[in-house]
């Protein structure tokens, strides 16, 4: 991929604080990680309502809506699975920049891309938040929602996270929830 050339940042006329000020909330990133199943999208969901029924102002980004559109040109190759998550870092950068509360939903398998989506926050001054929705492989192949697992352990779907793909696992997030010991209040 080339970067693109001959072109500069606009500053607005609102700075990151004055748009905190009148909006009265700081923007941050709040990035749910773990296994196909694990639970992370319907925790990040009711967080999601939750946030919005106190008043403030939150986003959630998932990870099969966003292959929906903005990322619908990427598959699920190491390559495309970490342009995934650098786009989605990037997207999330803006939304709390803009003081939203962005709550990320995708697998992110590995560590190094979710170090990436940290540092680009970090570089910003941009709060970052990783939670860890953890299951065994067990549980999350129990749950199969989608059905997904069962399509993986037949052969049908290729580089499926945690059958026939790596999940690295955060070492130190912020938040770890055990999504099969938790009810999603508690979460």
């Amino acid at each position: 991929m080339t970067g693109s050339t001959n072109i500069t940042w606009h500053e607005g006329n609102v700075s990151r604080g004055e748009r905190a000020q009148l909006l009265k909330q700081t923007g941050l990133t709040i990035w749910f990680t773990g296994l196909s199943a694990s639970g992370k999208s319907t925790v990040a969901s009711a967080l999601e309502q939750h946030l919005l029924h106190k008043g403030l102002n939150a986003y959630r980004l998932d990870g099969d809506n966003v292959r929906f559109g903005l990322n619908k040109n990427l598959g699920f190759s190491p390559e495309d699975r970490t342009e995934n998550i650098r786009r989605i870092a990037e997207v999330s950068k803006l939304f709390a920049d803009s003081a939203a509360i962005a709550i990320t939903s995708f697998i992110s398998p590995y560590r190094a891309d979710r170090d990436s989506a940290r540092q680009l926050h970090a570089d910003a001054n941009i709060p970052f938040i990783e939670v860890y929705a953890d299951v065994p492989v067990s549980v999350a192949e129990e749950r199969d929602p989608k059905g997904l697992y069962k399509k993986a352990r037949a052969g049908e779907i290729k580089e499926f996270t945690g059958v026939s793909a790596p999940y690295e696992a955060p070492e130190s997030p912020e938040i770890h929830i055990r999504t099969d010991q938790k009810t999603i209040a508690e979460a």
